[in-house]
């Protein structure tokens, strides 16, 4: 059905409605339209949406897919109108997106969109969307709940932590973004999730933490929630306790542990060395691995992450921003005496192997840098974005991916560094 169908003349009741500017510029998604709901939605324009609300016939509407595009960021302000009308008569927002900024779409899910899907659409994704959200919410338990608790059973339970009283002494694996977009925190959160996997006859336990405390986002390449708790123990750590930890802890997984970056936006220097210092010990001693992803600014504490860090890996591309910053941070490190040996340096999106003049390039970069790259990842291209905005790592969302690859055989390579020798890790 097409925006040419008058909505009036379909005898079945309207269950759903595309709202776009123009819907033919998402030929895929009438197509998954008709086939899941046959002749039972229609397609309404922003302004047209707003006024269709109040009829008659929206009251059978089960869902709107507000399909928007890069043209459409600048009327964000429309959109969430859009969102809030439909939330006010319990219609849900499925959200459409191509090539939309991630803030943009943070921006509208926060304003109360339901679901997320990219476009083009991945097959059968808009009807594992629709059966979720016709799914009954489940039956609320009767179990008393302390008075003091009831804040807390509002977010994920809480993460209890256990080790038989014996201390893991975890190995620390930092990751730092040498420039803006040189793929850390996609290294961060898909090398953690391949920790999980590199070992399926002794699973290791994995404690990602989001030391971005302005920008944070792992929170949403996972799609976890973020704690209030995170910023208790942030203020407290003279009082952190296992439990205290756990508390400030969500699950990805059995195996996967998250301190997500805090709800709101905090200075970076709210926390000290000694802070840092005692999360990182508290996290060794649970885990069998701690992935903490570092924010692209120097501060204080880096030093002490960088110093109790087994590996560190510093991410960068082949362009003068990356090797300019790579050259400053080289020259920072040294004048504080600090162990620069210690940073393994990342190329993302490195040539192919075909790609002779671009493998020249990379010769010529680590030869004028005096560094010796360690890592070369390839450009795993919109799968990658697209995967973050599911809210999946790469091994779910697109295990054929090459990066997906590359980044497994490196978790393997660590894991058996560690089984052989802690240290060598």
């Amino acid at each position: 059905m097409t925006s040419n169908t008058p909505i009036q003349e379909d005898p079945s009741p309207i269950l759903a409605c595309t709202v776009c500017r123009d819907v033919q510029n998402f030929e895929l998604l009438i197509v998954d339209m008709e086939e899941t709901l046959g002749e039972q939605w229609g397609d309404l324009s922003f302004n047209d949406a707003l006024q269709f609300f109040d009829q008659p016939d929206a009251q059978s509407l089960e869902f709107i897919a507000l399909a928007i595009d890069d043209y459409d960021e600048d009327n964000l302000s429309q959109l969430m109108e859009v969102i809030s009308a439909a939330k006010g008569r319990g219609i849900r927002t499925i959200l459409i997106a191509e090539d939309v900024t991630p803030a943009s779409l943070h921006k509208l899910l926060r304003h109360g969109a339901d679901e997320f899907v990219p476009y083009p659409l991945p097959s059968g994704e808009l009807n594992e969307v629709i059966e979720r959200l016709r799914a009954p919410d489940p039956q609320p338990q009767s179990v008393e709940i302390p008075v003091t608790q009831a804040v807390q059973q509002t977010e994920a339970p809480a993460v209890v932590l256990q080790n038989g009283g014996q201390s893991r002494e975890g190995v620390v694996i930092a990751t730092h973004g040498l420039a803006g977009g040189t793929g850390a925190t996609t290294l961060a959160v898909n090398l953690a999730w391949e920790l999980v996997k590199a070992d399926k006859q002794d699973i290791p336990s994995v404690c990602l933490i989001d030391l971005d405390l302005q920008f944070g986002s792992i929170s949403t390449y996972l799609d976890l929630q973020r704690r209030e708790a995170v910023f208790e123990l942030l203020s407290d750590t003279e009082g952190m306790d296992a439990d205290s930890f756990g508390q400030a802890l969500v699950q990805y997984d059995e195996h996967l542990h998250v301190l997500t970056s805090p709800t709101d936006m905090i200075p970076l220097d709210l926390v000290s060395s000694e802070d840092i210092e005692r999360i990182l010990d508290t996290a060794r001693r649970h885990f069998d691995y701690v992935i903490v992803d570092m924010p692209s600014t120097l501060v204080q504490w880096s030093e002490t992450v960088l110093n109790a860090a087994h590996v560190y890996f510093a991410t960068l591309e082949i362009d003068m921003r990356s090797a300019q910053n790579t050259m400053r941070l080289k020259r920072a490190l040294q004048a504080e005496d600090l162990p620069f040996e210690k940073l393994r340096y990342v190329l993302n999106r490195s040539p192919k192997f075909t790609d002779l003049a671009g493998k020249s390039r990379v010769k010529r970069l680590a030869e004028s840098l005096d560094i010796s790259i360690d890592v070369l990842l390839p450009d795993g291209g919109r799968q990658v974005m697209q995967g973050s905005d599911h809210g999946q790592p790469l091994a779910v969302s697109a295990p054929k991916n090459p990066l997906r690859k590359e980044i497994a055989k490196l978790a393997v390579n660590l894991h058996s560094l560690d089984q052989t020798d802690p240290k060598a890790a």
